[in-house]
């Protein structure tokens, strides 16, 4: 008899099925729809603990369906997984249930594993490696129903585990995004949310490595689609002056490979490679970087692709797919798009009219840009100060009457406005201020592309300022935005200040997160809880570090009190159940700030 049985794991809609004898179940047999209900032998009960099974937590994204081939089960509905009062023996177990050739009992190890992460992470710091190299065989495993397990439980590593999964990202990444290419569309969105718990909670140095390496140069575009996906994401969270601070491995390596993938063949991997070559474009020095990292004859070609982003704007992703969708074949007639099929031919007097009439007015369009965008930074960059104002004023104006003109050259116009904001000159830097409140509130949601533009040029130096007339000013300008644009936009960036600002300047970004948690959360929870929670346990575990940090709405302490408030008016009981799986004084903290409520 053995020691130990594999724990019983039921979805909340499945109902126990009595156990069939292995004689009469045919060799051919496919895999259930739900997960196998496993025999529960003698001593089970002692490797259980006697708790009950742990509710959703919404920090653990990966909910897999076990054993599906043919339909999705809902991922939004988590396994109820157990601790283990005998961990040890549990892992030795998962060894041998994924030794095993039985699919049915693999699934049984990988439900072993997945509890194990969720509760006795430490259990599995000793044998990390080999539970990696396990897992990344059955990620390749040919039975769709193992396969989506074994991605499942390596997104719930990433999660639990985090730093320490640091040395098996290469390993398991390059598996994953092996998988990320099969037609099963179901396993490709279980690989999507395994690699963004990759993103979300291991080391961003290592993760960006682990991609790279990869997919970077893979042979399937869909794969170097999800590369891209991913590394844009981290671009995005990490920020332009970390990853171009000359960094060893970081800049070197990812400066080539955003250029490269903004080339790539694929236009779905080209559209994440241009949104990240725009989002590093943001660096101050980021032409002198190009010079040191990029070959000079690939030079032109990426800073042609810089000024058109610039110009002209990131658009809309356009899917390979449906541009595959949109050709059908007709016999003898070779492949063509389905589209031309309905169109009237159009002469050949009329398709020169057209073709010149066209070209003339995209070149009066460019002309009509290029002097606008070279007169409008003339003046917000002259070295006489009322130059600048005047530029400024403007710039207001256009806003109000011009709009389209200055939407259409919305790059260039605001990177010249983000010097002014970022002024030495502190009657010039007090006016580009208050001028951005106005602005903001004349363009409202059409400012999305510049967010991450503004948001840094308004926080970073302004809310630590001593100049209590810059301070207002700034803060008035974070309020306008609060105010008139969708709060989506502003949930990151927000989170990522609120991590890495010091002094009153971060006092204010927690108050400012809250505010945003109590706006967000009833219409969208996930991604409240996907981009706050993380700020909220870092805070949390540095607590007693920064809590005689004051500033004018009162100490570090007291915001993190303010934030946790907010989420648990939210979330209720589960905000103290997803801090179970972080570090003991981050549960310890959050349990003490509770207290303060009842």
């Amino acid at each position: 008899m053995s020691l130990l049985s594999a724990p019983r794991v039921l979805s909340a809609h499945q109902e126990p099925k009595a156990p069939s004898s292995a004689s009469h179940r045919p060799t051919s047999q496919a895999p259930p729809l739900c997960h196998p209900i496993p025999k529960i032998c003698p001593g089970l009960e002692g490797l259980l603990a006697s708790t009950e099974p742990d509710p959703r937590c919404p920090t653990a994204q990966m909910n897999c369906p076990l054993g599906t081939t043919g339909h999705k089960k809902n991922l939004s509905e988590p396994l109820e997984l157990c601790p283990f009062s005998k961990p040890d023996l549990a892992l030795m177990q998962s060894f041998n249930l994924l030794n095993s050739e039985d699919w049915e009992k693999k699934i049984e190890g990988l439900t072993y594993l997945r509890s194990l992460a969720h509760y006795h992470s430490d259990t599995l710091h000793g044998r990390l490696h080999e539970v990696c190299v396990c897992l990344t065989q059955e990620v390749k495993n040919l039975r769709s129903g193992v396969s989506r397990v074994a991605v499942c439980t390596l997104g719930d590593l990433y999660t639990h585990m985090q730093k320490a999964m640091d040395q098996e990202l290469e390993g398991t990444a390059k598996a994953l995004l092996q998988k990320a290419g099969e037609s099963n569309a179901f396993i490709r969105q279980d690989v999507d949310a395994a690699l963004n718990c990759m993103v979300q909670h291991c080391t961003p140095n290592r993760t960006i490595n682990a991609l790279l390496t990869g997919g970077l140069s893979h042979l399937n575009a869909v794969v170097r689609k999800c590369t891209a996906q991913h590394l844009a994401n981290l671009v995005e969270k990490v920020g332009a002056a970390r990853l171009l601070s000359g960094g060893k491995d970081v800049t070197d390596r990812i400066l080539p490979a955003v250029t490269k993938l903004a080339q790539d063949s694929s236009q779905e991997a080209r559209y994440f490679g241009r949104r990240m070559l725009l989002s590093l474009s943001s660096h101050p020095d980021f032409d002198k970087i190009l010079e040191k990292y990029i070959p000079t004859k690939e030079l032109p070609t990426v800073r042609d692709t810089v000024f058109t982003l610039k110009t002209k704007g990131l658009g809309e992703i356009t899917q390979d797919a449906q541009s595959a969708r949109g050709r059908r074949s007709v016999p003898g007639s070779g492949t063509v798009r389905a589209s031309s099929l309905t169109r009237e031919p159009l002469n050949q007097t009329n398709r020169d009219s057209n073709s010149h009439h066209s070209y003339r007015s995209q070149t009066q369009s460019i002309a009509d840009k290029t002097e606008y965008i070279k007169q409008i930074s003339g003046l917000l960059g002259s070295k006489d100060f009322r130059e600048r104002i005047k530029g400024i004023d403007q710039l207001v104006d256009d806003c109000r009457h011009h709009p389209n003109m200055v939407m259409k050259s919305i790059f260039p116009v605001f990177d010249a406005f983000k010097a002014r904001l970022q002024e030495s000159n502190s009657k010039v830097n007090l006016y580009a201020l208050e001028s951005l409140q106005k602005i903001i509130q004349l363009l409202k949601d059409n400012l999305s592309q510049v967010v991450n533009i503004l948001v840094p040029a308004i926080v970073d130096n302004h809310l630590n300022s001593k100049n209590n007339a810059i301070y207002s000013a700034a803060i008035g300008a974070i309020n306008a935005l609060i105010l008139n644009l969708d709060n989506v936009l502003l949930l990151q960036p927000f989170c990522t200040k609120a991590q890495f600002l010091s002094g009153k300047a971060k006092v204010d970004l927690i108050e400012k997160v809250a505010d945003l948690v109590t706006d967000l959360y009833p219409r969208k929870p996930q991604l409240v809880e996907q981009k706050v929670l993380p700020l909220l346990w870092h805070l949390l575990g540095t607590s007693t570090h920064s809590g005689t940090i004051h500033g004018r709405g009162g100490s570090v302490r007291g915001a993190i009190a303010n934030l946790c408030h907010a989420l648990y008016a939210q979330m209720g009981p589960s905000l103290s159940e997803c801090a179970a799986s972080q570090p003991a004084n981050v549960h310890k903290s959050l349990n003490e700030v509770l207290r303060t409520f009842s």
